[in-house]
């Protein structure tokens, strides 16, 4: 294989986290899903590929395969992403900085109603579900406390009936059997440790990767639900002043 069509894994020191080598095609969505407006051409994404030792052939292999798949559209000699991938920028950006509103109790509460659903229908609503940072409590039953502000799709209301409520018992306890909060915080604590490590250009671009996947796993739940020490505020912040820094040194990178 040719080294310069996959790029070097970033060293963990801070414990097996379990960052994946970016490719051309990560380094591209990467630099796109972190770029607003989401469209650059093709002469700064070779650049950015430059970071990562990438050939601008393999870039440009991949810029091409990408169009094929409908991953980006190219148009004038630029590359944007196309709509399913604007939609995962907009999730990406809330999860940094998310519509929240002040919680009284209550809990969001969607019982799956609709019968005889097809495979896909079932599938399109666990991952509407997901986006909604909703957790199943039972097969068909999912809920969450009623602290965010965002709009529902049309899959939901077309599968479930709506409901609010509160549990009886203790509702941390709750959250605690819904949301891996531990394991959530630990993984946490883990990628701080190594945006604090990380040297190179390429290194730091590979973290921030992980971290905004991450934040998109945040359950985002009430600060009296959360266990003591939550970083999820501190994983935000460092992100957003690790971010400037790293789009300082892109910079250079996608401007003529």
């Amino acid at each position: 294989m040719d080294h310069d069509t996959r790029d070097a894994p970033v060293r963990d020191d801070s414990g097996d986290l379990g960052l994946r080598p970016l490719t051309a095609r990560s380094v591209v969505l990467s630099t796109l899903l972190g770029h607003h407006p989401p469209r650059l051409p093709a002469r700064a994404l070779v650049r950015v590929g430059e970071l990562f030792g990438t050939a601008e052939g393999t870039v440009r292999v991949a810029l091409s395969r990408m169009v094929a798949a409908g991953d980006l559209q190219q148009q004038e000699g630029a590359y944007g992403l196309t709509a399913r991938l604007l939609e995962r920028q907009a999730r990406q950006d809330e999860s940094r900085s998310p519509r929240t509103r002040a919680w009284d109790g209550s809990w969001e509460i969607a019982v799956v109603t609709a019968e005889a659903r097809p495979a896909a229908e079932r599938t399109a609503l666990r991952q509407a579900m997901t986006e909604l940072r909703m957790a199943e409590l039972r097969e068909g039953t999912w809920l969450r406390p009623a602290n965010l502000r965002r709009t529902r799709p049309a899959v939901v209301g077309r599968q479930c009936t709506l409901l609010t409520g509160a549990p009886d018992g203790d509702p941390a306890a709750l959250a605690r059997g819904l949301w891996d909060l531990d394991g959530w915080a630990a993984r946490a604590r883990a990628l701080l440790a190594a945006l604090s490590g990380a040297g190179s250009p390429a290194g730091r671009f590979t973290v921030s990767a992980a971290v905004l996947r991450h934040l998109l796993a945040d359950p985002l739940l009430p600060d009296a639900l959360l266990p003591a020490g939550w970083p999820g505020a501190e994983l935000r912040r460092r992100y957003d002043a690790f971010e400037a820094e790293l789009r300082a040194v892109l910079r250079q990178y996608v401007t003529s």
